[in-house]
This record gives structure tokens, sequence and C-alpha cells, in this order.
């Protein structure tokens, strides 16, 4: 059993399969001490060595991965890094030991709303492919009124400067005549569309949200610059839409402080998260599983796992890394201090 050597980091997290590509071109990745290059597949033992970071290829039976729908607050951007030094959106999501997480798409720093997050490679390649065409809704806030010969040419085609586009859907959804919100829905993620498109016949976006991303909606109960996991029966809905074999979702733990669902609330103070709910916290439980998951024999597949760095020799007695029997004897006696959390 092997697999392609930028497929198998992709699915790790170690970033997309084209920016793994240039760096295995450009020399920035080793299999088995050796040179990779592309075409190149790796197996069940084999050690890879990306930057400074080595893992070994395993094979894991039950491949496990989070989803997480996050309410982007305008002001963030979707990066990891800013030149500018402006708060980021994964400033702002739950630490992971052996993953990392990946953005679906992006939304611009003045746009709010949904934005999914997951550690699946293989997910969030099928997810912002144009071939899965995963439905978008916005919700728009336009400064003026709309004319109805707008509105039906925004449906059938605007020319931008990178090609035509157009809404697959757009309806009015309320406000008054200078602030008028209107819904609309496309089936591609192009930088800034939404807003091009608007101002392309000459309308102001004054406000933007995505409120759905294929069949996941922003849940009510989710606050900006909060999360929550998407709902395993979701989950394997958008595997099946992209084609993918669907697999089990790993259950999370409950960060201290945390309310669980059934704690929370909305502004008024009325409990959410009921029977209607399009995503949920799982509390620190383990995930049930759902039907249409296959057997972990028949999921199988290669996982990179990272290798500890060998200590280094030559330490003395006692210095960093080892307790000397001095210290043992404190701590056995009730005298050494321990430390409880972070500082």
């Amino acid at each position: 059993m092997s697999e392609r050597l930028q497929k198998l980091m992709a699915r790790a997290g170690l970033g997309s399969r084209r920016s793994l590509e240039a760096d295995i071109t450009g020399g920035e990745v080793y299999l088995n001490a050796q040179l990779a290059k592309l075409g190149d597949r790796a197996q069940v033992g084999d050690r890879i060595r990306y930057g400074l970071r080595r893992y070994r290829v395993v094979l894991s039976s039950s491949p496990d991965f989070r989803l997480i729908a996050y309410h982007k607050p305008e002001g963030r951007v979707t990066t990891r890094s800013d030149e500018q030094n402006r708060p980021t959106v994964f400033e702002h999501l739950p630490r992971l030991k052996d993953s990392r997480w990946i953005a679906v798409g992006r939304l611009d720093i003045n746009t709010s709303g949904l934005l999914l997050f997951t550690t699946s490679g293989d997910l969030a390649h099928k997810l912002m492919h144009p071939s899965s065409e995963i439905e978008r809704e916005y919700s728009c806030r336009i400064r003026g009124p709309v004319s109805e010969e707008h509105l039906k040419a925004l449906q059938e085609g605007v020319e931008l400067d990178d090609g035509p586009a157009k809404f697959q859907r757009c309806w009015f959804d309320g406000g008054t005549e200078n602030n008028q919100w209107y819904r609309v829905v496309l089936s591609e993620g192009r930088n800034r569309e939404v807003r091009r498109m608007w101002t392309a016949l000459g309308y102001q976006v004054s406000r933007l949200i995505r409120v759905r991303y294929g069949p996941v909606e922003l849940p009510a109960y989710v606050r900006a610059g909060k999360f929550v996991d998407v709902d395993d029966n979701l989950v394997t809905e958008l595997q099946k839409m992209t084609g993918l074999t669907p697999k089990k979702t790993s259950p999370r733990k409950q960060a201290r402080g945390e309310p669980a669902m059934d704690e929370r609330s909305d502004s008024r103070g009325e409990p959410r998260g009921g029977k209607d709910s399009k995503a949920r916290h799982t509390g620190g439980r383990p995930a049930r599983e759902k039907p249409g998951f296959e057997s972990p024999d028949s999921t199988s597949e290669l996982k990179l796992v990272p290798e500890t760095a060998p200590r280094s020799r030559g330490r003395k007695p006692g210095g960093p890394g080892r307790s000397s029997p001095r210290g043992n004897a404190r701590a056995g006696a009730g005298g050494g201090r321990r430390r409880v959390g972070r500082r």
C-alpha cells in the first residue's frame, strides 16, 4: 500500500497539494534521507522530512478528522500570518497536537459569517475544487433600491475582470428603501466575487455575511469568534457530495470552562441547539457511529505521525531533562512545588 507523497502530506494538513508539489520540486522534502521528487510514493515505515519536521508513515485503521463551523467576525484575515500584523482567524481556533487546521476557502477581512475548518486535507481539497460545485449562500446588505432588470442580470451573468459570473439564485430578504437585504447563492469561490458582481452594476455592499456552505448552515447560537463541531450526518453528506468515502470524525475534548451544547443560550438567555440545530458540541463524549460509515478495515489509510526529536547527549545529572536524586527526595517529602496550568 503506497500513496503519492504530496497527497499523503496534504491529508496530514501540511499544506495544499499544489504548494506541497512546489516544495517537493524546490528540494524541501526528503523521503528516507533522499531528496524527494514529484511522482515519489510513500509506504508504511517510510520517513519523511519536511523542513525541520520529521514524520513516519503508519497505517491507520480508524482515520479521524475534525470539521468545525467558525463564525468569522469582521476585521480578521483568513491567513496564518499577516505582514500588517492584523488578527487572523487561526489565532482563535483550538490547538491541535498532531495535525493542523485547513481553511475551506476564504472570507475577506470585511466579510463575516460561516467559515469551515478541517484537519482533513482530502476533504478541504474536494470542498474547494470547482468540480464539486458546492453552493455558498450569502446575506448582502445593499445601499439603495435594486431594479428588477439588475436582479435579472445578476442571475443571467455579469462581466468581471476574470470572466463572466452569475448568481444561481437571488431574492429580496427585507430591509428599508436605502438598506435592503438580499440572499444570493453561487457555486464558485472566486476572490471577492459577490462584492464585485454588485459593484459592476453600480451598487455598494455595506455588509456581507456567509450563512451557508453546502448543507452546513451557520447556527444562530454560535457568536462571532466562536466555533462548533459540525454534526456527523452533515459531514457524511459532504463526503458523499464530493465523492469521498464516508469516514468518522474524531471526538474532541471539551475545553475548560466551555459550556456544553445544552448549556448554551442566546442573547435572551433562552437555550439554543435543539433538534433542528445544524451542528453540535460533542462535550467530551465519543461521537456515536452513524449509519453509512464503513468498517475500520475498509477505511484503513496511510497516515503521517510526527517523530520526536532525539535527546541530546552529554547532559549532566540533575540538568534540564533529567531528575536528580535530590529533587526526587524533595518531591517525595512534599517539599517540591508543582505547576498547574500555564503562567
